[in-house]
């Protein structure tokens, strides 16, 4: 910054462009491209253009059932690797489906039902050839969390089925801290308690396990812990050899399959250990007249609805896209809302509640060689052979285990590294993630979320109504400038003074920017006086960055306009945009500022000031003057 200045050699009159205002659009035109930039930016539309009718009606049935693109290239080698696929994710989703439903205080078959439907949908709608469709934990804690908080699925089991059905109507209609939230209420069927707070918080929780010790039932405790180490076993071996992916797959299947005997032939449900009874055989029935619609419970439904459903989008996009980049084929989002929508739409009319695409079963269905969606399919088809002839089987199986596969699932989620990652990139992102963590375990879920939200909004406030401005430099022997404080060998120039603002220009943050720029001049003519240097004689503004600028910012330039000229200072623009320009125009800022202040490029304006400061006679009385110049 110390170095000296030297002038590039520029025929100013030859290379200057002037900047131009866009030519007027007719309104309807705007607003057109306006809402298709907000609403459709991928263009969805993009397929059916220049095509004739009949293809147009085809393509349109393809858009909304993608299977119809890939079937008709369906080959035999595609259903060998979705047949091993398909077999592997539906052991790993019938333990999930009925461990997950008991977290949501339903029964456990609406587990199962859950795995049969919505997976055949999202087969014939989604995008996503790796997504396996089922419940959740995180959308299964959230249900019971708010609809438990209304009514009481133990007192009346049968309302609170329903609402969790309409719940997950509305979330089709709609659409790592909830990991230690759902451990701590896997402690109930640890520790094999018949009461339990229907509160999530760390406290409420402890205080129920520890209220209550006497009643700790030491044989459920032991089974319990011996899963739960052979769960995560067989995790630590998968993760260490990639290949034997199937081993921690099937152990949720087969740590059912081994308690189950093991409570059969030790008749251990007489001494303690509680078990899943007896399950209902048979397809899933019809609930569509089960969806509650009236007062009191529909805005709880409601609300229960859009927030899981948000969650619960939200998470099977993020898994679709992350599997899709690894093999290179795109995800349609649209597609997306509308296959998670629809599937659990007619889930909610089938007996189901609400499901996604869950990262740990799309991550065994990817590393099981799945080629398409029709993995879905053979997995609804394996759990529908087990809704119609094996669900006697699970009469045995104990409570205890279930509760040990779910926390060995939710350990996996608790990322330190992550966080880690979080302070080390972005400390903002690190608070967000905590605070969220805490609310969670020390609140309730609810909290735990409008906490992180409320926090995420501020911090996008802030960089609204706070945006970065900064002095450029020129680069040795370059046209080029750039952020002195990031460049130390950008060097200031002798009487211009040049700021970048570094984003659109609204009402939120005008009286942030007109005493930033303030405060930039000042500083910038009391360096030049301790310096001894020539006097301040031009501001030149940057506004590249600036996408757009609304009538307070209008209104902000005039005064600082006005500021500038009081101090005797020539105000420059550099490379407005043309949203700015066309603004700038209806306002009659540009003849204000004066259309020959106005450059395409800083490098231009820099030169067009060079250009004045050597050609006009300065004036000594005023140059001695604090913040004065020589008038072109």
């Amino acid at each position: 910054m110390g170095t000296d200045y030297t002038y590039p050699s520029t025929n100013v009159e030859d290379s200057l462009h002037r900047v131009e205002i866009p030519p007027p659009q007719p309104f309807i035109k705007t607003l057109k491209s306006s809402l298709k930039e907000t609403f459709f930016p991928d263009d969805p539309l993009r397929p059916f253009k220049n095509q004739p009718t009949s293809r147009k009606f085809i393509l349109g049935f393809q858009y909304f059932f993608p299977i119809l693109e890939w079937a008709p290239r369906y080959t035999l080698e595609f259903l060998k690797s979705d047949l091993i696929s398909g077999i592997t994710i539906a052991s790993l989703a019938i333990p999930q489906g009925i461990s997950y439903a008991k977290l949501a205080n339903l029964p456990p078959i609406l587990g199962l039902y859950s795995s049969f439907v919505p997976p055949l949908i999202y087969a014939m709608m989604g995008s996503s050839r790796d997504m396996a469709v089922g419940t959740v934990a995180v959308a299964s804690l959230l249900t019971a969390s708010m609809l438990g908080a209304e009514v009481n699925a133990a007192e009346n089991p049968t309302l609170y089925l329903h609402l969790a059905f309409t719940a997950t109507f509305f979330a089709g209609v709609f659409q790592a801290s909830l990991a230690t939230v759902v451990c701590l209420q896997q402690l109930k069927g640890i520790l094999g308690l018949d009461h339990f707070t229907r509160g999530t918080d760390l406290v409420s929780v402890m205080r129920s396990v520890f209220s209550q010790t006497h009643e700790w039932r030491w044989e459920s405790g032991v089974l319990g812990c011996l899963f739960l180490f052979f769960l995560l076993t067989t995790k630590y071996f998968s993760k260490k050899k990639p290949k034997l992916f199937w081993i921690s797959a099937l152990a949720p299947l087969t740590s059912i399959v081994l308690g189950s005997i093991l409570v059969y032939l030790t008749h251990a449900e007489k001494h303690g250990v509680q078990v899943i009874g007896k399950l209902k055989k048979g397809i899933n029935p019809l609930s569509f007249g089960d969806l509650v619609f009236v007062s009191p419970y529909l805005t709880t439904a409601f609300k229960t609805g859009v927030i899981t459903g948000i969650i619960a989008l939200a998470e099977g996009i993020a898994v679709g896209r992350s599997f899709s980049m690894f093999k290179n084929y795109h995800i349609d989002g649209n597609k997306e809302m509308i296959a998670i929508g629809m599937m659990n739409v007619v889930g909610s009319c089938t007996s189901c509640y609400l499901t996604t695409g869950p990262f740990s079963r799309s991550a065994v269905n990817y590393n099981a060689g799945c080629k398409t969606a029709m993995s879905n399919v053979i997995m609804a088809i394996a759990v529908m052979f087990t809704l119609l002839f094996l669900t006697p089987l699970f009469h045995y199986t104990p409570l205890v285990v279930l509760s040990a596969i779910i926390i060995a699932a939710m350990l996996g989620l608790i990322d330190y590294e992550a966080a880690i990652h979080l302070w080390k990139v972005d400390k903002f992102d690190f608070v967000i993630c905590m605070s969220a963590y805490i609310g969670v375990v020390f609140a309730s879920v609810e909290i735990g979320l409008v906490v992180a939200v409320a926090i995420s909004l501020i911090r996008v406030l802030l960089f609204v109504a706070r945006p970065r401005t900064f002095i450029l430099g020129n680069l040795p022997n370059s046209m080029d400038y750039r952020n002195v404080d990031h460049y130390q060998s950008a060097s200031n120039i002798p009487g211009i003074l040049i700021l970048e603002i570094d984003a659109p220009i609204y009402f939120a943050n005008t009286n942030y920017l007109r005493e930033r720029i303030t405060r930039w001049i000042n500083d910038e003519e009391d360096r030049i006086k301790s310096a001894g240097e020539s006097s301040l004689q031009y501001v030149i503004f940057d506004m590249s960055a600036v996408a757009n600028i609304d009538t307070s910012g209008i209104s902000m330039f005039e005064e600082v306009k006005k500021l500038i000229d009081r101090r005797g200072l020539q105000l420059v623009l550099a490379n407005p945009g043309g949203e700015v320009m066309k603004k700038m125009n209806k306002s009659e800022l540009i003849e204000k500022i004066g259309q020959q202040w106005i450059y395409l490029t800083v490098a231009e304006a820099v030169a067009a000031c060079n250009f004045m400061l050597h050609t006009t006679k300065p004036d000594p009385i005023k140059d001695q003057e604090p913040g004065a110049w020589n008038n072109v």
